[in-house]
């Protein structure tokens, strides 16, 4: 069984999902991402995805909980569609973590 990571394809989802997160991508090679004045770091971009993730998820419950309270402004179609947002985005993001504790696991697993 070969469980090696193809780091291109991971990379290009890793894009994908900063993407619709709403990170503003680079198109710097990545040996210039981390040199320079303008470093991003890793834990930034993950820290801001998960804020935003949270974000969605309480901007969903705010609408529902607007909608049971009978706000008129409030449709259930607007309701729906911010859970489902919320949903996805959480998926997206236990997908990033999923991918690196596998890829954790790969190079714990390299011999020395």
């Amino acid at each position: 069984m070969n469980s090696s990571i193809d780091t291109n394809s991971l990379l290009l989802q890793l894009r994908a999902m900063a993407r619709d997160a709403g990170i503003p991508s680079t198109d710097k090679p990545s040996s210039e991402l981390t040199l320079g004045a303008d470093r991003i770091e890793f834990s930034k971009v993950l820290e801001n995805s998960v804020q935003q993730v949270n974000g969605r998820s309480i901007e969903a419950t705010q609408l529902r909980e607007s909608f049971e309270a009978g706000n008129p402004n409030v449709e259930l179609a607007d309701v729906m569609i911010a859970a489902q947002k919320a949903r996805i985005s959480f998926e997206a993001l236990t997908q990033v973590r999923n991918k690196m504790v596998a890829a954790y696991k790969e190079i714990m697993s390299m011999p020395l």
